[in-house]
């Protein structure tokens, strides 16, 4: 018997190919060509699994599931997933965590870089055919102070890859490390406020939770240094976002940078668009060519146990 995988995200039909080729035998695979829950709903009827990347899954969307046994993340993340919904449903809920870790790892350092040295801004110029130097003040990430809000598989990367600039880590997250982790980590515990007080760039890699949404809020920002820059690799929801454009042109910190948004797509209308010391990108920080396919294989073996009527290995099951 044929069973169907289907893709939530809408997608290139390239893509969708190359995932095809990865599939398994016994599954047939199909995918979102709308964004919106009208069209989720229409399509998931008849699927077995669904796997979503960054589209959000309502309970309208599960409830119209008449099949449905798996919802998978492709990611981390299950924040845009209604997990009461699944579990009044009965439809398992997987990720693949730490499968990103690296790949946002490296995208969070990209975008110090880009924001401490106004490299986003001076390509920008240049596609404009303007030869600008006198762009905001420049800094080094080199000897800098980093702080990093969370501290899961992402978070420590950040932190193993700063050693290289000689950095000094402060990293805050629900349970501290032990001494000797911290020792071997090469980072210290530090209260939020103590984190943003103390830092030259502040780094979000937490998870989306009633106690991280508006952590970043005016109050927050103007603690931090003039001369500090955020970066948001993290979710939308843990910024105000009016709140960052009002520090950002009020000279209360430095620079920003971010990869996530309260609303995804950002609107066209958002504030965030055009400020000069705010450098924002669309959601690619975990996308890369290299953990493709082990990410994808890794989803399908999830599926499979679950077609075999076996359980998600607990690493990548989630409890709804």
């Amino acid at each position: 018997m044929t069973e169907t995988i289907l893709i939530l995200d809408p997608m290139a039909l390239g893509k969708a190919d190359a995932l095809r080729a990865l599939m398994p035998p016994g599954f047939v695979l199909t995918h979102a060509t709308a964004r919106g829950d009208d069209h989720l709903c229409e399509i998931i009827k008849d699927a077995d699994y669904a796997i979503s990347g960054q589209v959000p899954v309502s309970g309208r969307v599960l409830r119209a599931a008449k099949k449905l046994k798996l919802l998978h993340k492709w990611g981390v993340g299950v924040d845009n997933f209604d997990l009461a919904a699944a579990r009044e449903c009965g439809i398992k809920v997987a990720r693949t965590t730490a499968s990103n870790a690296v790949p946002v790892a490296e995208f969070a350092i990209g975008l110090m870089l880009a924001t401490l040295r106004n490299i986003a801004g001076g390509h920008h110029g240049m596609q404009e055919k303007v030869w600008q130097r006198n762009m905001r003040e420049a800094f080094l990430l080199s000897n800098k102070t980093v702080g990093l809000v969370g501290f899961g598989a992402i978070g420590k990367q950040v932190a193993k890859m700063l050693r290289g600039f000689s950095c000094t880590i402060l990293y805050n997250k629900t349970t501290p490390l032990t001494a000797a982790e911290e020792a071997e980590l090469g980072v210290k515990f530090a209260t939020v406020p103590d984190l943003l007080r103390q830092s030259d760039i502040v780094s979000l890699h937490c998870p989306l939770t009633p106690q991280t949404t508006g952590l970043i809020s005016r109050a927050s920002l103007q603690t931090m240094k003039k001369t500090a820059i955020l970066v948001n690799c993290a979710r939308g929801g843990v910024v105000l976002e009016e709140d960052l454009v009002w520090a950002l042109k009020n000279g209360v910190i430095h620079a920003a940078a971010s990869d996530v948004y309260d609303v995804e797509p950002l609107p066209p209308t958002s504030p965030l668009i055009g400020v000069p010391n705010m450098t924002i990108t669309p959601h690619l920080a975990a996308m890369n060519a290299d953990t493709f396919e082990p990410t994808v294989k890794r989803m399908f073996r999830n599926i499979q146990h679950v077609a075999r009527g076996e359980p998600v290995p607990e690493y990548d099951s989630v409890v709804a």
